[in-house]
């Protein structure tokens, strides 16, 4: 029997400091309390960056440019609620945060934290996704999906 796999979409909400150090915005989980990206399940109605757009005002109230363009995957096990684990594949989506609003959606329910490329990579669980974050540390901007991003703003 063939295993059903799910397709979510993650925002990888990025800002640069006073001081040019590339920061990455979190969450947490509603139910562990992990940090993660704001991510979800795609939508039948939206294109996948404008999905994950919309994650990342919902979960951590961030407003910014996304890109079009992935700049990565990675993979998960989603614990559902009758306790299984459905295996997920998340396509990413940069996106250079303009501001945080005070009251969004899921204020309640997270905490929202700037960190380092590399103190995420420390507080994610899943090695591909610490991956992704370390592998940002070099020359981010020439990264061809955040070098458009920056063009375009």
């Amino acid at each position: 029997m063939a295993r059903t796999i799910g397709m979510q979409i993650a925002a990888l909400p990025l800002r640069w400091d006073d001081s040019g150090t590339l920061k990455v915005l979190m969450v947490t989980s509603r139910d562990t309390g992990r940090w993660v990206m704001p991510k979800g399940w795609e939508m039948s109605d939206e294109k996948p960056w404008s999905a994950a757009e919309i994650e990342a005002l919902e979960e951590a109230g961030a407003v910014g440019c996304i890109s079009k363009e992935m700049i990565g995957t990675y993979r998960y096990d989603k614990i559902l609620k009758d306790q299984t684990a459905l295996p997920c594949v998340v396509r990413v989506y940069p996106m250079i945060v303009e501001k945080l609003k005070r009251n969004w959606k899921e204020r309640h329910q997270r905490k929202r934290r700037w960190f380092s490329l590399k103190a995420a990579a420390k507080r994610v669980h899943e090695p591909e996704l610490a991956e992704l974050l370390l592998s940002l540390r070099d020359k981010p901007k020439k990264q061809p999906a955040i070098r458009k991003l920056l063009n375009a703003s």
